[in-house]
């Protein structure tokens, strides 16, 4: 499949709450859809149909539902209605052995699930989620895309792991209520530039979320910024040429990340993780295995 480039709606709007979450989710979509008829993906924020997303760990317990559940069923059928690539946010997953996950879907126009994403860094002490012990990288209309939910984004490794499956366009869906989101912006850019991909970037809107969802490129800068918490509906085209443009030439046509070793090199050791840097691995691997 030719690679991209992919016209995507970031939506940064209000957690729903209620019962009828995902009613009321169907009729969003279905408006933006009708307003925004050439997106090719929709992306909404972290728990965004989740009605006790703002709630304690025993609501979120009370929320959650198998992979194979209503919720998922649900907006399988609202993608396939219209035709459209699909990441509703994330919900509350029961684990088969009790686990409470955060999970990630991507649905494709067909209504079919593309990748699904348990978080692995959850927001400790404050959330009683069990980390996820995979990265996801699916590829949508032939751009390749990771998947990061909120906190992730604070871990570098979690960025890189998506850089190196060859991510294009790394995607944070976020539900962020605090004044930290200041320093999630400035990471969007950050592992925008050492990973050399976008970053989407998407927070719920007031009046629980603090908003500020924005998009960067893959020299980081930004392209298109909410600059408050009110409701606004980001666009854009991502188009993977840029990220290979980046790669090949550098960053401000300087600095080439992931040409940085070579095979000559001694592998570089990692205390940290008990590991090492092998050069001969080091480069970014298209084929995600």
């Amino acid at each position: 499949m030719t690679a991209g480039p992919l016209s995507v709606l970031a939506a940064q709007v209000p957690l729903l709450r209620g019962q009828d979450a995902v009613d009321q989710f169907a009729s969003e979509v279905a408006a933006m859809a009708d307003d925004f008829p050439r997106a090719g993906l929709l992306v909404f924020p972290e728990l965004h149909t989740v009605p006790a997303a703002g709630g304690t760990p025993e609501h979120l317990r009370a929320a959650a539902e198998r992979l194979e559940g209503p919720w998922v069923e649900a907006m399988s059928g609202i993608a396939r209605r219209h035709g459209i690539h699909l990441l509703p946010g994330s919900f509350c997953e029961a684990g088969p052995d009790g686990e409470l996950f955060n999970t990630a879907v991507m649905f494709g126009p067909d209504g079919d699930i593309l990748g699904t994403y348990r978080k692995i860094f959850p927001w400790r002490p404050s959330e009683p989620f069990t980390p996820g012990g995979a990265f996801t990288v699916v590829d949508v209309e032939g751009v390749r895309i990771g998947l990061s939910i909120c906190y992730d984004a604070w871990f570098p490794e979690h960025s890189r792991q998506l850089g190196w499956l060859g991510a294009d366009v790394i995607v944070n869906i976020v539900h962020t209520t605090t004044c930290d989101r200041t320093a999630e912006v400035v990471l969007a850019q950050a592992n925008a530039i050492t990973n050399q991909v976008y970053v989407v970037s998407v927070n719920s809107a007031g009046p629980e979320g603090v908003g500020r969802s924005l998009i960067v490129d893959p020299e980081g800068i930004v392209r298109t910024a909410a600059p408050a918490a009110e409701r606004l509906m980001l666009t854009d085209v991502l188009d993977p040429a840029a990220c290979r443009r980046v790669r090949r030439f550098g960053t401000s046509g300087l600095n080439r990340l992931w040409s940085q070793f070579t095979p000559a090199d001694h592998p570089l050791t990692l205390p940290a993780y008990n590991g090492q840097i092998e050069p001969e691995r080091w480069s970014i691997n298209q084929k995600g295995d």
